[in-house]
């Protein structure tokens, strides 16, 4: 109490002593900003130009105002903020943290808008205003998902059979407490039987560093993926189940700073087969089990700073993971995969992107389900979406040129717009060239092609970004092969 009174006490003096001083003119450097720079000291410090700033001294932030946050709790969005009251910047320095607050708050994926400026100018101190508009936080709707590995395969190779579908009831509560916490409930039948439930909270203790997330999931399935051969995956349905699972754990998450995290993580597991599938494969387990026990043991480390990330237009993220699964000679793995993607901006509509993978597999010598490589989850290859490569080493390098060729805003309804809180649904186009390259090793490649040699794969594109994160990419791919196609993802970059 002592130190926050001193504080106020000292933050208060130095506003009146700017006060004071704010007779003093400016320098003909400090008067006259770079011309590109008045439209950011507008829109971050709006009646700037009536004000008289000391020449030579820094602003001072003397309060911070949050606005908008009917659920989020103000603790949540002065965490995201690089800036804190009693702090001290030049003017380019000001607009750069504003600028970089309003980034990190969008990316909590809590909001629609934001918008962080300077609401009181007194002398050289300043009350900075955070407003922010939320999203809804609770989606609780059915459920419809393919569960092949994008769009095309389910259209294409398996005629959009609705034997390959799975459907629910998907509960999602995001930021039920107003700490952005996330609750996850899913009530899963068709293609898999399942029931699943995640809890995150990212903050439990006072200095609002270390988080936690739980998670527990099982189900059963009547269809699995038993081998690859010719570089696709190969099922077995059966009337019958053939494939069951379970597993529990926890994660506990440190982050000491904005941008980084460190991620602790124990998970066990539980999966069995039917006797049909060890038959088929024998190496799906290794050694024709049909039951598996494993922990999972992990350290993920993640640096995520990017304007936006769904699309991002500028920044960096890499993501590192160490994991080891199993404590048995037959089941026993080491894996390290690594995961980078950084965004340039061009001018003001251009952006170009790069992306790189590698993953590494210990021992060599791995059962069928622990050689899955590039095709699965977010580890592929455009240009080869209808092929999975298994393997136990190798990775891919990606770039991508995209431009903004318009944006559009439909206005909703007036009942609507009572009750919502934003007035329109905006869209954003991008036209993007594209080309990506890599190589997997695989000590053995059965009657697959795509192992131990180079793939290469190019093309062009539309992407279609709006609400909640929504990114739609539609793209026409020709790879090293002789094969092309029209593709359809959903998916971010990161």
């Amino acid at each position: 109490m002592c130190n926050k009174v001193l504080l106020i006490l000292i933050v208060g003096l130095s506003c009146s002593l700017s006060s004071l001083q704010a007779q003093i003119a400016l320098s003909p450097e400090d008067s006259i900003p770079p011309a590109d720079s008045f439209t950011r000291i507008k829109n971050y410090l709006p009646g700037f130009d009536t004000i008289q700033p000391v020449s030579g001294t820094p602003f001072l932030i003397s309060s911070i105002v949050v606005t908008g946050n009917k659920k989020t709790k103000s603790t949540i969005l002065l965490r995201e903020a690089p800036f804190k009251a009693g702090m001290n910047y030049s003017l380019a320095e000001l607009i750069d943290q504003f600028q970089r607050g309003e980034q990190q708050l969008m990316n909590t994926t809590l909001f629609h808008t934001v918008r962080i400026y300077a609401s009181k100018f007194e002398g050289n101190c300043l009350e900075v205003t955070i407003a922010v508009a939320e999203r809804w936080y609770l989606f609780p709707f059915p459920f419809f998902s393919l569960v092949d590995r994008n769009f095309n395969q389910w259209l294409v190779e398996h005629n959009a059979s609705l034997k390959r579908v799975n459907y629910g009831i998907n509960f999602l509560y995001n930021n039920p407490t107003g700490h952005n916490d996330k609750m996850h409930l899913w009530l899963v039948n068709g293609y898999t039987k399942e029931l699943s439930f995640i809890y995150e909270k990212p903050y439990f203790d006072r200095k609002m560093q270390w988080g936690y997330r739980i998670a527990m999931r099982t189900g059963k399935g009547r269809e699995v993926n038993y081998t690859t051969e010719g570089d696709k995956q190969l099922f077995l349905r059966n009337t019958d189940f053939v494939r069951w699972f379970s597993s529990a754990g926890t994660e506990l998450i440190y982050r000491p700073k904005l941008y980084t995290r460190h991620s602790f993580g124990l998970y066990y597991y539980h999966e069995g087969i039917s006797d049909t599938v060890a038959q088929l494969n024998p190496e799906y387990f290794g050694n024709g089990k049909k039951v598996v026990h494993f922990p999972d043991l992990f350290y993920q480390f993640s640096y995520v700073k990017m304007d936006y990330l769904p699309y991002p237009s500028k920044g960096l993220a890499t993501r590192i993971k160490f994991s080891k699964l199993g404590l048995t000679p037959s089941f026993n793995l080491w894996q390290l995969h690594w995961k980078t993607v950084a965004a340039f901006p061009i001018g003001v509509k251009n952006i170009f992107t790069t992306e790189t993978y590698a993953g590494l597999k210990l021992p060599f010598n791995q059962p069928y389900i622990n050689r899955r490589f590039l095709g699965y989850k977010d580890i592929s290859m455009r240009g080869f979406e209808y092929n999975v490569v298994d393997g136990v080493a190798g990775g891919y390098v990606r770039a991508q040129f995209a431009r903004e060729i318009a944006r559009i805003n439909i206005v909703l309804p007036g009942f609507i717009r009572k009750r919502a809180t934003i007035t329109s649904i905006p869209f954003r186009l991008f036209a993007k060239v594209y080309s990506n390259a890599g190589y997997v090793y695989s000590p053995t490649t059965m009657n697959n092609q795509l192992q131990n040699r180079f793939l290469q794969a190019s093309g062009i594109g539309i992407d279609v970004l709006s609400l909640y994160d929504l990114t739609i990419r539609i793209e026409y791919s020709f790879n090293n092969l002789g094969q092309n196609g029209l593709f359809l993802h959903r998916t971010s970059n990161f």
